[in-house]
């Protein structure tokens, strides 16, 4: 894999880490090499670190907890990634509204169900007032592999006993097949098979549980439209690098990666290239293993908060370095199933391929 200088901000690593990380200087991220950071006040008049100009990647920026996103400063250059450590109801309304962005139309919001018995889906609790903020109808695909959620009424079920039904409603997007996608500019895809409903909706909140991955190293926003949105046999399309719609074990693994990405790519370019979608990472019960898995491992890394922007590789990207923040502490495991994956290739092909950028801006709202 290619090496990158990759975005690291150290401003929320004091509130998230008791006695670990540095105020100011040069630290690792991601990529193995050492970049230095910067800080920037939300009050413009605040004093910029001397440091500013070294940092290419975008810059950090600290926000009030009730501020408009006119009330903060942030670095137009690059994406923003709004961020707070309140996972709560009430925490994950705020961090919503300083993206200052609003749905139109019919308003679809994906999410993973999770699988039965013990997965770490995200809590109806949780996610309940936004949805309902936006009018939203939870949606969802059935999956590629064996499990209870393989078929359509089971599929079902589970969203009912989840609690996901008590919330809104829900639809399963490929209950009557797939719709086809063109795929601009990509290497491995050149068409996309999402669920046969994906376009009765106009706009898309997408809801994402953070977390490590068997085969991806891990996910976030991309995969959850890509992987997520595809259809049954999208989802073995993409698995197996574009090279078949019923088996998905038969690709490479970069190639899956990749047509991650670009599967991702197609969603966004039809949703007006961003315009109409929206992402939501929650970085809770962060287990090595995916949502898609039962019984997964036990979470070693503590709570971080929830991360929202208007640009998927920002976010993943915004996400990936919290992680590597503590890759010699609790994250060591969650960062070891990354590499292990090769999972940082799919945000290096995903800028490579304009779905985003891997350099934001951080606006950490709690301070």
């Amino acid at each position: 894999m290619k090496k990158r200088f990759l975005p690291f901000f150290a401003l929320i690593l004091p509130m998230l880490l008791s006695g670990c990380g540095n105020s100011g200087g040069a630290t690792k991220n991601s990529s193995g090499t050492y970049k230095s950071y910067n800080v920037n006040s939300s009050d413009a008049n605040s004093e910029k670190n001397d440091n500013s100009s070294s940092n290419g990647n975008g810059s950090m920026n600290s926000g009030e907890s009730d501020a408009t996103p006119s009330d903060i400063q942030t670095n137009s250059d690059v994406p923003t990634v709004y961020m707070t450590t309140d996972i709560s109801p009430e925490g994950m309304m705020a961090v919503y509204n300083a993206l200052g962005w609003q749905p139109t139309g019919k308003v679809a919001v994906k999410l993973s169900t999770g699988e039965p018995p013990a997965s770490n889906y995200l809590r109806p609790e949780l996610i309940k007032d936004l949805v309902q903020s936006v009018s939203g109808t939870i949606v969802e695909c059935n999956t590629a592999y064996g499990g209870s959620r393989s078929e359509t009424a089971m599929h079902y079920q589970v969203a009912e006993d989840h609690g996901f039904t008590e919330i809104a409603d829900f639809q399963i997007l490929d209950e009557n097949g797939s719709m086809t996608l063109p795929v601009e500019g990509g290497s491995v895809l050149t068409e996309n098979y999402v669920g046969a409903a994906f376009a009765d909706y106009d706009s898309y909140l997408v809801l994402s549980h953070f977390k490590g991955h068997t085969m991806a190293g891990y996910g976030g926003a991309i995969k959850n439209i890509s992987i997520g949105l595809g259809s049954s046999e999208g989802k073995a399309w993409i698995h197996s690098g574009g090279t078949s719609k019923t088996n998905a074990w038969s690709g490479e693994q970069d190639a899956f990666l990749e047509a991650m990405a670009e599967a991702g790519k197609s969603v966004s370019d039809h949703l007006g290239n961003g315009e109409r979608i929206v992402y939501v990472n929650v970085m809770n019960r962060l287990s090595v293993d995916c949502d898609c898995d039962g019984n997964p491992a036990e979470p070693d890394m503590h709570d971080i908060g929830i991360l929202v922007s208007t640009d998927p590789v920002a976010l993943d990207q915004a996400c990936i370095d919290l992680i590597y923040a503590q890759k010699d502490g609790d994250g060591a495991s969650l960062v070891q199933r990354i590499e292990s994956r090769n999972g940082l290739h799919t945000l290096e092909h995903a800028e490579e391929i304009g779905l985003g950028s891997r350099h934001y801006s951080l606006v950490n709202i709690n301070e």
